[in-house]
């Protein structure tokens, strides 16, 4: 079995939910189980376990949340020192209110997570434009969802940028299903 961690922080609710559009997309791949953790619990242990993980953000101030920083930075650091993490899939998403297309800073939260994941030696898995809905949630590096209209309002999550998140979840889970099935090959 296949395992895909899918980690996230949420201030609202937007990227829980966009956290288990993710989840729902991998365990549609056969010989896949997911495991959605809030990044304050998240050990060690479920992310060595795991043969992909996917990590979720809001975007603070133009960046990755905190929670979701820290974990970084105290969790996948011992990680990072052991080469734990090496070789294992890697994807990330996020949400943002703020100002702007992509919700104030969602392509640099991404893009921050993805030099944190690559530091890790993990294979990263960016989502291609040809994504069903990618024009309602998608950029290169991953899915996003614009949480506010362009009053300020909070407005959520849309059912597009679900399916983007959806299909993100099983991009990830296929790589994740074909790089195990070749080191069990290889054993």
């Amino acid at each position: 079995m296949t395992k895909v961690l899918v980690i996230y922080a949420s201030d609202y609710g937007s990227t829980r939910k966009m956290a288990e559009a993710v989840a729902e997309g991998a365990v549609g791949i056969p010989g896949v189980e997911a495991l959605i953790r809030n990044a304050e619990e998240t050990t060690a242990e479920d992310m060595t376990s795991s043969q992909a993980i996917i990590f979720g953000t809001p975007v603070h101030m133009g960046s990755m949340d905190w929670r979701v920083k820290k974990l970084i930075d105290t969790v996948c650091s011992g990680l990072w020192a052991k080469d734990a993490l090496t070789g294992k899939v890697g994807a990330v998403f996020a949400t943002g209110g703020g100002l702007g297309s992509a919700g104030g800073g969602a392509e640099l939260a991404m893009l921050s997570l993805m030099a944190n994941l690559a530091e890790c030696g993990m294979i990263l898995v960016p989502l291609p434009k040809h994504t069903p809905k990618y024009e309602y949630g998608g950029l290169h590096w991953g899915p996003y969802a614009r949480t506010t209209n362009l009053a300020h309002e909070p407005i959520g999550v849309s059912e597009e940028q679900l399916a983007v998140a959806k299909t993100h979840g099983a991009n990830v889970a296929r790589v994740a299903v074909a790089l195990a099935g070749k080191l069990e090959f290889q054993k």
